[in-house]
């Protein structure tokens, strides 16, 4: 989306040029963003850095690789001018913005702040590790409809490994949740817990002027990733994710200055959450057009994202389908039926 068509839609952009790396643009009066590499298609993520006058609070980390660890080195020497970072607080358990929180807690003696429920995550997780994936992944992958090919080629590979990108966290956090009041930066900010993306994922609403803290759970020119996992196949995250907009709307103003996790920072943020909102239902009502066949979570790609799916991005469009059907299951508007491979077949009821 150009510029002129996001200020038609209600949005804007006020910096359009990312952050050079190891360097920090000043988007508001002590409020630094700061930008961090990342080895996927997705190629980034946002972090800001608030000014306390001591020290520094960061807010999320990137993840636990050489590259990273130096770049911070480069920010703390810079854009940080020595002072120390002396809490890091995580928006939410996923490894590109809680890698590096038990490096800056082990090393610099940061505190840490989060939700009880990303700590709890990124703790399990960390133990977590495998040399190729478990039965229950490959069933799950199997009930999803993944294409056999790409079944067969996974199961022999190291999949994804949680402490692969994430440092080992010491001992010890400081909670928050909903309806807390923390003070970062000389503002006042009301926590507000989001979910679909990751659950009790934080955000932040200073009460002292226009700024928002959004994570992952609301971004300025994609959708968060909203999936389904082997670890609760049943679930229904967008269910979760659609609630949180909701909830959120009310708070929402069209000077607020939104810090994402990805992409640009941008105002507009009504227009935003009536965006995200109308997609996702746009999505179902299209997904459930396309159930008048049986069809696989793996089949539902062309109604969901409207492009094709390339390998690298195959994983997350897989998971996502799943959270889609599962919501229309789960909401009895569909139902299913087991295929002679373990695939799990969905069609539209009749009305």
């Amino acid at each position: 989306m150009d510029g002129a068509a996001s200020a038609r839609r209600g949005l804007s952009y006020p910096h359009e040029t990312p952050p050079e790396t190891g360097g920090a643009i000043e988007v508001a009066p002590g409020v630094l963003w700061l930008r961090l590499p990342l080895p996927m298609r997705l190629d980034h993520v946002n972090v800001y850095a608030l000014d306390d006058g001591d020290g520094w609070t960061v807010i999320d980390t990137g993840m636990a690789t050489k590259t990273t660890r130096r770049i911070w080195g480069q920010i703390m020497d810079g854009p940080l001018g020595g002072r120390p970072v002396r809490r890091v607080v995580v928006t939410h358990h996923h490894p590109d913005h809680v890698g590096l929180a038990g490096w800056l807690q082990a090393e610099f003696g940061a505190e840490l702040v989060c939700t009880r429920t990303s700590w709890l995550f990124a703790r399990m997780l960390l133990l977590d590790e495998q040399a190729v994936p478990t039965p229950e992944t490959l069933d799950y992958w199997r009930s999803a409809g993944m294409d056999p090919a790409i079944h067969a080629r996974r199961a022999g590979e190291r999949p994804f490994n949680y402490a692969d990108i994430v440092a080992p966290m010491p001992l010890g956090f400081t909670g928050i949740g909903q309806g807390d009041v923390i003070e970062m930066g000389d503002r006042r900010w009301d926590v507000h817990l989001g979910n679909g993306h990751a659950p009790d994922h934080a955000t932040f609403w200073s009460r002292d002027d226009n700024l928002v803290i959004s994570g992952d759970q609301i971004l300025s020119s994609i959708s968060p990733n909203i999936g389904v996992y082997a670890t609760e196949p049943m679930a229904d995250p967008l269910a979760g994710w659609l609630e949180a907009c909701e909830r959120f709307r009310p708070l929402a103003r069209a000077d607020q200055l939104v810090l994402g996790g990805h992409k640009l920072p941008f105002t507009g943020l009504p227009t935003r959450l009536r965006q995200l909102i109308d997609n996702h239902h746009g999505a179902l009502r299209r997904l459930l057009r396309y159930l008048d066949e049986p069809r696989s979570a793996a089949d539902c790609f062309a109604p969901l994202f409207k492009r094709t799916i390339g390998d690298g991005e195959y994983g997350l469009a897989l998971v996502e389908a799943v959270a889609h059907v599962n919501h229309l299951y789960l909401g009895g508007l569909v139902d299913r039926t087991r295929r002679d491979d373990g695939a799990w077949l969905y069609r539209r009821k009749e009305e």
